[in-house]
């Protein structure tokens, strides 16, 4: 990577850092702090105050995207960052669930997931970019490791409110970040013409890449349902299971180090996308047969190798969405991305919780392994983007030429 970026991929990493920080924060005490407040004896409320965020998160990341195609990336992301610190402060300050709502939609508003990853798109080559997707997706898992262990003690130190408070106030500090960190925009992007939303939703690799970013994550989610009781039933209490998460965490970011970047140079990005797919697949049969007699050394190796396989995607499908993307049409392309990436956590919340209720975590992970079959077979025919040349390249080939 050159040092430009550098500066881009880390200031970049940092935003979504410190803004999955404080969502993760919040999620492992949401439910049972929520119920302290007036009207949390409401399950209902409850859950519509957990996933409000997600429903105006979704709906808006499309017309964010947008807005950072036309407007600019940088302007985009200041206003998307200001709507979710408010929408912290209000949440920080709510005397009951009606306000945490509200607080909770207003977070959801700043939707800026597809003009952060558009602008890094912009400011990395493509032969680094994949590399650059990494740093961000493992500032995040980071994040949500160090919120397992740090949430239940800073809500009993500082409420739910604290939290939120601490959630808006790295908003903020994001915002210092994008004005005086953050590269300036490229001008060829100032300059570009405009897409149509049609040149998206017609894409081919593009719609691929759409439905495995929603399978991937409603799989998740689902899993998370079934999986704490499961490790409860093994003999682990819940507030030790932060001790079988972050291990397997960490030590799966090593493990996509030493094997994606290594195997995209080598040309077999489709291969290791794929056998991550089939992995992802493998975990949920695995979790399948040890749901009967569940063991905790048993479930934390299928964890490490969900963790492996999810790391793999989770770098290399945002890569590969904005390579294959139209330039001119970038951030409406990852709006439609991470829409469908929002849209799956919602689909996976409301699966797995459904499935438990009827049919218990085989259900679960059955429903789960059969999404993933048909991931797979939509994948199939998907072809690793090509690699745009550099100026030595081109200089080199013009010279053959002649």
């Amino acid at each position: 990577m050159t040092p430009l970026e550098l500066r881009a991929s880390g200031s970049l990493a940092s935003i979504f850092a410190a803004r999955m920080l404080g969502l993760f924060l919040v999620l492992p005490v949401f439910a049972l702090e929520a119920a302290r407040y007036p009207g949390g004896d409401d399950p209902a409320l409850v859950g519509l105050a957990m996933g409000i965020y997600g429903l105006t998160q979704g709906v808006l990341q499309i017309p964010f995207g947008l807005a950072s195609d036309r407007f600019g990336r940088k302007r985009t992301i200041v206003l998307g960052l200001l709507l979710f610190a408010i929408g912290s402060f209000v949440a920080a300050g709510a005397t009951n669930l009606g306000w945490l709502v509200v607080g909770r939609s207003l977070q959801g508003a700043g939707a800026v997931s597809a003009a952060v990853t558009a602008l890094l798109a912009d400011q990395t080559r493509d032969e680094v970019r994949t590399k650059a997707m990494a740093l961000v997706g493992a500032s995040i898992g980071m994040m949500f490791a160090l919120s397992l262990v740090a949430a239940p003690v800073l809500a009993a130190a500082v409420g739910l409110g604290g939290l939120f408070a601490i959630t808006g106030v790295l908003a903020l500090g994001c915002i210092a970040i994008v004005l005086w960190w953050t590269p300036p925009e490229p001008e060829q992007h100032k300059n570009a013409p405009r897409g149509r939303m049609s040149e998206v939703l017609n894409h081919g690799p593009l719609l691929r890449l759409n439905v495995g970013v929603f399978v991937l994550h409603a799989v998740q989610l689902a899993m998370w349902v079934a999986v704490p009781g499961l490790l409860v039933a093994a003999g682990l209490a819940a507030e030790d299971q932060w001790k079988v998460y972050l291990p397997t965490v960490l030590a799966s970011f090593v493990v996509m180090a030493a094997l994606l970047f290594p195997m995209e140079r080598r040309g077999y990005l489709r291969a290791v996308f794929l056998w991550s797919v089939g992995l992802i697949g493998m975990v949920q049969l695995g979790l399948l047969l040890v749901t009967s007699r569940p063991g905790v050394t048993e479930l934390a190796v299928l964890l490490f190798l969900f963790f492996c396989a999810f790391n793999v995607l989770e770098a290399s499908q945002p890569s590969m969405a904005s390579r294959v993307a139209p330039p001119h049409a970038r951030g409406a392309a990852l709006g439609v991305y991470n829409t469908l990436q929002s849209l799956g956590f919602f689909a996976g919340g409301v699966l797995g919780g459904w499935l438990v209720k009827y049919a218990g975590p085989h259900g679960v992970f059955g429903a789960c392994a059969a999404l993933v079959v048909l991931w797979l077979v939509v994948a199939w025919p998907m072809r690793a983007p090509q690699r745009a040349k550099t100026p030595e390249e081109t200089l080199a080939d013009e010279a053959q030429a002649t």
